[in-house]
């Protein structure tokens, strides 16, 4: 069994899919392991740390070679895995809906690929879900990012000279990035409140020490989908939020937004109308940008101002921290494929539950319902 880490195209991408931790924990189950020149330079990992943990070290033709597993931070380009075994595997964030052609390329030329992106929100597969383990540490980077951007502190600081006020931020979208969000925004000292369409996520507000600011008393606003992601709201819900949200955002400093519908475009959920309202000098974060944004005027890739408020548009935001979110990124990998290794067989043996959940590609055709589905 070879196992494969490719260095990553993608423009803008700093992680790498393996560590020589992760390495060390591949050799030991009894798989060999390559790594493709320069795969971790990015995320500060030298080639010679992989040698040193039993890794061979070679261009990408050689680590491809007669590879069996192929792993990845992003779906690698279909045209340029010649060499790897007949129906390898492709273990990576493959972003299914948004790259179907690609997706397509792997059914043809025979490889299974398997999109971590859709493992199943259930208790043994927390330790694989590359989108908490991510999604957890672009929560933090994005309170790090508007403090960078805000030209005033966020705690309150009393000086001979005055009192510093402390600044106000507020996070829309209360999952595992939003959750973080908040949490580092009260370490820096801010007053933070927070919302979401999903009811239970207020417990865990204030259980952070923030302020909830929920909408009360319209019907049927429960907003929690299957393994726990949020739905798509109702008119009723979302005419209620925008005048709730309208009458809060004006008096805030920060505002960072985290929400998404996994296979839908983010929903809107700050117009320009709302930023116009806010002070000058004041931040937005959207954490959403990529997925078509949260925040109306949002650009990918840009920080831009309107009516004198920037808006924080960072790509892939995990990969500003790439030397962490690399090893969490590369332990969900190892857990996944750990969980199932037959000793035996010396390979992984996937089961029905995670491996139909996450399977895009098998025997020359795609064969995921959801994306079959949409």
């Amino acid at each position: 069994m070879k196992i494969a880490i490719l260095k990553e195209q993608a423009a803008g991408e700093r992680r790498v899919a393996g560590t020589p931790e992760t390495v060390k924990k591949f050799i030991a189950l009894g798989a060999s392991v390559a790594v493709e020149a320069g795969a971790g330079a990015t995320a500060s990992i030298a080639d010679d740390a992989y040698a040193a943990a039993g890794a061979s070290v070679g261009d990408r033709a050689a680590t491809l070679a007669g590879a069996d597993i192929l792993l990845g931070v992003q779906g690698p380009d279909p045209a340029s895995l010649g060499g790897a075994a007949a129906g390898a595997w492709i273990v990576a964030g493959l972003n299914p809906f948004g790259e179907r052609a690609r997706v397509d390329a792997y059914a043809a030329g025979g490889y299974e690929a398997l999109a971590m992106e859709f493992m199943p929100r259930i208790t043994r597969a927390q330790s694989m879900d590359i989108l908490s383990s991510q999604s957890n540490l672009s929560g933090y980077k994005a309170v790090l990012d508007a403090a960078a951007e805000y030209d005033r502190a966020f705690p309150m600081m009393m000086t001979a000279a005055g009192t510093v006020s402390a600044a106000k931020c507020f996070v829309m979208g209360v999952g595992v990035a939003g959750l973080q969000a908040i949490a580092t925004a009260r370490r820096l000292g801010a007053q933070v409140s927070a919302t979401d369409v999903r009811a239970a996520t207020k417990e865990q507000i204030e259980s952070l020490g923030a302020k909830a600011i929920f909408v009360e008393k319209v019907a049927g606003i429960e907003g929690e989908g299957t393994g726990g992601y949020a739905t798509e709201m109702s008119d009723e819900y979302k005419a209620a939020q925008a005048e709730l949200v309208s009458s809060h955002i004006a008096k805030q400093d920060i505002v960072i937004t985290t929400a998404l519908i996994p296979g839908r475009p983010a929903p809107r959920l700050i117009s320009d109308a709302q930023i116009a309202s806010m002070k000058p000098g004041s931040v937005i974060v959207d954490l959403a940008v990529e997925q078509g944004g949260n925040v109306e005027g949002a650009v990918a890739g840009e920080v831009v101002v309107r009516h004198g408020v920037k808006i924080v548009g960072h790509r892939n935001v995990p990969s500003r921290l790439a030397a962490d979110t690399s090893a969490l990124f590369s332990r969900n990998l190892y857990n996944f494929l750990s969980a199932f290794w037959d000793k035996e067989k010396n390979a992984p043996v996937l089961d029905e539950e995670i491996g139909s959940a996450i399977r895009l590609t098998q025997g020359g055709k795609v064969v995921n319902e959801r994306l079959l589905a949409s």
